[in-house]
């Protein structure tokens, strides 16, 4: 999954792509680069972050979706409004990826009465507040329970269950330590027998980690990606689409690999 953020301040590109030009330019890039499908925001979500209203968010994201549908490539829109899903959804996106798990009012209506897959993410807090005081007693028992009632909600909605998708929510109200536990057992959420989503591209714990500047943690970003994957996730959400794929390839290689070959390579 590619990320485009069409915002003057998200996190890792916050401003690169704030104009429909700059978007559908990065869009054609990451189709490119060979994203499978595109996430289309206009609405942070970075640590400290405050929202904004429907109709401006629609205006950032609505030309870049109906762009990127014209490609002829699935597309998901990344929003909690309500407003917004309704007119993504009618437009044609594939997926509402949702980092408030269709909590807010009329959400679950409005994806129920669709035939689109939706994405349900944890996250401790809001954006504005989450990371001053993350806190958990057991983290992925807690991000486990969490995700069941949100699954469980959206299936009483009449959401089928081949329509939804979880996501852990790296990084959304959780410290570093919080992070490497779910990554660790990653497979336990996988085992709740849910597609999981995983989002750890350019995040700040890759910079806790590596040092390095959100810039600079394509590295890091892959190689988290790769150990999301081998923990049983379904869908990497990044920045770095060629990279990651190029990782993928040889990743995939080895498990198509004649177990004989390596005994007595020729």
């Amino acid at each position: 999954m590619g990320v485009i953020n069409v915002t003057p301040d998200s996190f890792s590109d916050g401003g690169h792509f704030d104009t429909t030009r700059k978007a559908t330019e990065q869009v054609e890039r990451l189709v490119q680069e060979g994203a499978d499908i595109l996430d289309i925001g206009g609405e942070s979500t970075r640590p400290g972050s405050r929202s904004v209203g429907a109709n401006e968010e629609l205006s950032r994201v609505m030309p870049v979706i109906e762009f990127a549908l014209s490609m002829n490539i699935p597309v998901s829109v990344d929003t909690s409004k309500p407003e917004v899903m309704r007119v993504a959804i009618d437009a044609g996106v594939t997926l509402v990826n949702d980092t408030n798990a269709l909590q807010a009012p009329r959400a679950l209506e409005i994806v129920a009465n669709s035939s689109v897959m939706t994405c349900l993410m944890h996250m401790q807090g809001n954006p504005e507040t989450m990371q001053l005081n993350p806190h958990y007693s057991d983290v992925v028992a807690e991000v486990m329970s969490f995700l069941k009632q949100r699954v469980a909600s959206a299936i009483a909605a009449g959401i089928a269950r081949d329509r939804i998708i979880v996501d852990p929510g790296f990084g959304f109200g959780k410290t570093l330590a919080h992070n490497l536990a779910l990554l660790h057992q990653l497979d336990k959420i996988a085992a709740m027998g849910w597609p999981v989503m995983a989002g750890l591209s350019r995040k700040s714990m890759l910079g806790t980690i590596t040092g390095n500047a959100v810039d600079n943690r394509v590295h890091a970003s892959v190689a988290a990606a790769l150990l999301a994957v081998g923990q049983g996730a379904r869908i990497v959400r990044v920045h770095d689409v060629k990279a990651t794929r190029d990782a993928f390839s040889v990743f995939a290689a080895m498990d198509r690999i004649d177990p004989g070959f390596l005994k007595n390579p020729s």
